[in-house]
């Protein structure tokens, strides 16, 4: 197949998740930067005029910048490869591995990772068994502190931080609210990082580390609004650990059978081993994003990164 000198891709953003504002700033922003390069480009809501859409304009590519639910368990790119298109990024199979993390951590650790212990608790679990006997079980086994998150979902919506026991059951409360099933991990104390990977036609390839740096928990309100938190790209890592992160999270990208694209969240231990934490097949691209921060410091120019990405899925 011969690649369009313009090709048209149609960007996806917003949806119905919680991260729906968030996704319509990274597709803003990924299309602006395409549009810079010399792609022809619109932003489609997912709605029910998608797919009406998407068959009256048979686009070269559809690129998916949905965040949460939807966007990332793989239904939505279920629809666009039943349309007979094109997709740029991770397909429907793999997305649905890597959007639950207990399966994503357990492909990893087979993989040979490092990836904290946990356990995964569903709500009905403690309607049947009682919170207060699971829960003191959960703190007998993995200690404190905990992280509580939702297996399912992103940008640290109902992720919370527990040192102590008498405050892991609100943490369960608010977890809920996001998903029907829980996360508990031990938590792992050392330098936030996130790795990027991109795949532009000769394999994944790491870009630097960004190191992240926040008084206060990395929540959403923290990742999205500038000021609360302090990036350094390139992480403030020995050369040998920063080796090591890119490593981990190409493997973990091979590994899960993703593709073109993702950010790898880890913890670098005070012993300088680097724990796997989740893995994210549509990574935000907004001005505050980590994939965005991580290409410009390795000297990428956005709108000509993307376009490679878009020629490379074609190709």
């Amino acid at each position: 197949m011969s690649v369009p000198r313009s090709p048209r891709v149609v960007v996806l953003a917003g949806g119905l998740s919680h991260e729906r504002d968030v996704s319509l700033r990274s597709g803003r922003r990924v299309a602006e930067a395409l549009r810079s390069a010399g792609v022809e480009v619109s932003v489609h809501d997912v709605d029910a005029d998608l797919v009406p859409a998407l068959s009256d304009l048979r686009p070269d590519l559809v690129w998916p910048l949905l965040h949460g639910a939807s966007g990332e368990d793989g239904s939505v790119r279920d629809v666009v490869q039943l349309l007979g298109l094109r997709l740029l990024g991770t397909g429907p199979r793999a997305s649905r591995v890597a959007w639950s993390k207990p399966i994503a951590k357990t492909v990893v650790a087979r993989a040979g990772l490092s990836t904290p212990e946990f356990v995964t608790l569903p709500q009905s679990l403690f309607r049947e068994l009682g919170a207060g006997r699971v829960l003191d079980a959960v703190v007998a086994r993995l200690g404190l502190p905990l992280v509580v998150k939702p297996s399912r979902g992103g940008s640290a919506l109902g992720v919370n931080l527990v040192t102590a026991a008498d405050d892991l059951p609100r943490a369960m409360v608010d977890c809920f609210a996001y998903s029907d099933t829980a996360l508990i991990e031990r938590a792992v104390t050392g330098t936030e990082v996130a790795v990027s990977v991109v795949d532009t036609g000769d394999g994944p390839v790491a870009l630097p580390a960004v190191e992240i740096v926040t008084e206060g928990p990395y929540d959403y309100d923290a990742r999205y609004n500038p000021g609360r938190v302090e990036y350094f790209t390139p992480a403030r890592l020995s050369a040998d650990a920063a080796s090591a992160v890119g490593e981990v999270a190409v493997a973990a990208h091979r590994a899960l059978g993703l593709e073109r694209l993702s950010r790898t969240d880890l913890i670098v231990g005070d012993d300088g081993t680097p724990w796997f934490l989740e893995v994210n097949v549509a990574p935000g691209m907004t001005e505050t994003s980590l994939l965005p921060q991580a290409a410009e410091g390795a000297g990428h120019n956005l709108g000509d990164l993307y376009r490679s990405l878009v020629l490379a899925s074609l190709a």
